[in-house]
């Protein structure tokens, strides 16, 4: 069942009002820490997928729904696609994450690959590849232009990058600052079938209120430890109800080892009330109601490399 929330906001759009309607689905795919799911948010206009300044901070299959002017985008937000190196070494967690990334392609009508202005390396080249055998048109959305330091560089930027690579548009864009956004959206609505929307209006998203809240405390989470733990944690959320107007949210976070719990935990408790306070704030503005939430830490040893933890966990699941 879809989650109705009352914050959308729609992206303009100058399509004539007596075009036909256009829906379908779009992949958006590209390596770590590009912008995909600030890229994501801007578009649907509300935030349905958790950002931080951590690459792989999107681990699940998320659909954000931007309901424009002329037509309703399904996107599908995906992890970044990765050679499984350093950090995201070929662990049972970073195995699952690659597949849940080139699964995105399929059956989808188009794709929007997202790169960072100023640079392309061979994980842009990993993925471009991945979706030229998909078949699929491919619009590229060079984001974070507000950040390009030598606005001059970009026209040689666009240039080399599509240089040899057939791509049905190029946009420069800043997901951030939601510039450029408009005539994406006209781009990609020409890829996408002529047919009625599949979502109402105020839909954003098809994952549960369930979901979202764990996402909100994993997104604490990458914000607030250190460069590795983050990487060692998940959130699942034990219990979710409904108390008049209030919700009542309980979520534990798993972490590998005994000696993360204190770190997560911190001197007092003082550093999981406070990831629990932003990520009930969150969940408040998102949901709409007040929001009662409780944290607790607890180990499953090694639970990134086991694959029956990781679906245990929802890892994998569309």
């Amino acid at each position: 069942m879809s989650v109705s929330f009352q914050l959308q906001v729609k992206v303009n759009s100058e399509i004539n009002q007596e075009s036909p309607h256009h829906c379908g689905s779009v992949a958006v795919i590209g390596r770590p820490n590009v912008g995909k799911s600030t890229l994501v948010n801007a578009l649907v206009g509300a935030k349905v997928s958790i950002v931080s300044n951590r690459p792989q901070t999107t681990r699940h299959r998320l659909l954000g729904i931007a309901t424009v002017e002329g037509g309703q985008l399904l996107l599908v937000d995906t992890p970044g696609l990765h050679r499984g190196e350093g950090r995201f070494k070929a662990s049972a967690m970073s195995r699952v994450m690659n597949r849940t990334a080139r699964g995105a392609v399929e059956d989808v009508d188009a794709a929007l690959m997202v790169v960072e202005a100023g640079r392309w390396d061979e994980e842009d080249a990993l993925v471009f590849n991945v979706l030229r055998d998909g078949g699929i048109p491919v619009v590229l959305a060079v984001n974070k232009v507000d950040r390009l330091k030598d606005k001059g560089a970009l026209l040689p930027f666009l240039a080399q990058v599509s240089e040899g690579r057939d791509f049905a548009a190029i946009h420069p864009v800043s997901a951030l600052k939601r510039k450029g956004l408009d005539a994406l959206v006209r781009d990609l609505l020409k890829l996408v079938p002529e047919a009625p929307p599949v979502y109402d209006e105020d839909e954003i998203t098809d994952r549960s209120q369930r979901f979202l809240a764990g996402e909100l405390v994993r997104e604490q989470l990458m914000r607030q430890l250190g460069d590795e733990l983050p990487y060692a944690t998940t959130v699942e959320i034990e219990r979710f109800a409904e108390d008049g107007e209030l919700l009542r949210i309980g979520a534990v976070v798993w972490v590998e080892r005994e000696g993360q719990k204190p770190i997560v935990i911190g001197k007092g408790g003082t550093r999981l009330r406070e990831i629990g306070s932003k990520a009930r704030q969150q969940m408040e503005r998102l949901f709409g109601r007040k929001v009662f939430l409780e944290t607790w830490v607890r180990v499953r040893e090694g639970w990134s490399d086991d694959e029956a933890a990781l679906k245990a966990f929802g890892y994998g699941e569309n």
